[in-house]
């Protein structure tokens, strides 16, 4: 009767209702409190001013099995972080104090909270909201309404992103290709993960490192594949104890990087700007020169269409 109880209440909070018999099966991966009891809880950090979707939401994770902290501002949530440490964030966007956009990017800026999986909440389906989730770092946006099952699955995809990312090591490529912004949004900010989790590099470095990849790989996708979403933009990075390699690879016909007229350079790096004018090109321009800064390493192949940059951990070997 619990369980029904809470599937009517849910009905005016923006989650479907769904019965005792369903909630609790397994054939759908839903996994009872009662068949996970013996087991220490993980910890679910609830973070919404609603008090009806608060509770709601808290009890579908109490149901999972995980233990939930509920709050009710960013305030309190920033406190229950750092005091519990939570091994997931259920996060409303809107919040009385803060924005929870805000909020999620302070998070996964910081080498602290990185890896903490965020699943936004929300009733906006705005694709625009969606992006800005992505954006900031967020692990998974759930809109409602949904169900318990949609729930569960996502918090069940953002414990296990976090199980990925804090066992992957510092050995290996990874690889991923790109056809869209959000996906490349999306893997630069699990490159920001494992950077955090598996380098001793400085949270400015980092920052630095991701800049420098957004630069490249928006200069790739604009430049190098004329925006054309059939290309696939491929990126690889590799961690190793001694320095941090990334390498931007696209499917266009390549170009000189020394005859970059609308580009800024070291030499004189706002001579192009009426050159970009004369062009109607929009203002820009400094993506090469800025990410050349930001690393110790920086080339293109013969063709120009790939570029390796690399990060040393410690100061780079004497040229």
């Amino acid at each position: 009767m619990e369980y029904l109880a809470l599937g009517v209440r849910a009905r005016h909070n923006g989650i479907e209702p769904f019965s005792a018999e369903c909630f609790g099966c397994a054939e759908g991966g839903l996994i009872s409190a009662d068949s996970t009891s013996k087991l220490m809880p993980r910890t679910v950090l609830v973070v919404d001013d609603e008090r009806d979707n608060n509770d709601v939401l808290s009890s579908l994770v109490q149901a999972r099995g995980l233990d939930p902290v509920q709050v009710f501002s960013g305030a309190q949530a920033i406190a229950a972080v750092a005091e519990r440490r939570p091994d997931l964030i259920l996060l409303a966007p809107t919040l009385p104090d803060m924005d929870g956009f805000d909020l999620c990017d302070r998070f996964k800026r910081s080498r602290e909270t990185n890896l903490i999986p965020i699943v936004m909440v929300t009733a906006q389906a705005d694709a625009h909201k969606r992006a800005s989730g992505v954006r900031v770092g967020a692990n998974g946006y759930l809109v409602k309404p949904f169900t318990p099952a949609k729930l569960h699955e996502a918090m069940d995809e953002a414990l296990a992103w976090h199980e990925e990312h804090q066992q992957k090591g510092t050995t290996g490529e990874i690889h991923f290709d790109i056809r869209s912004e959000l996906t490349f949004l999306a893997e630069a900010n699990d490159m920001l993960a494992d950077l955090f989790a598996h380098t001793p590099l400085t949270e400015r470095q980092i920052k630095d490192l991701k800049q420098a990849i957004m630069e490249m790989g928006g200069n790739a996708i604009e430049w190098g594949h004329r925006k054309n979403t059939d290309l696939v933009l491929r990126i690889t990075y590799r961690i190793d104890p001694k320095a941090v390699t990334l390498i931007i690879q696209d499917e266009g016909p390549g170009f000189n990087p020394r005859q970059l007229p609308h580009a800024a350079s070291e030499e004189d790096p706002i001579g192009h700007i009426e050159i970009r004018n004369e062009l109607g090109l929009r203002e820009g321009g400094f993506g090469i020169m800025l990410a050349r800064g930001m690393v110790d390493r920086f080339h293109y192949n013969s063709r120009g269409n790939v570029v390796t940059m690399i990060k040393y951990i410690d100061p780079p070997p004497a040229e």
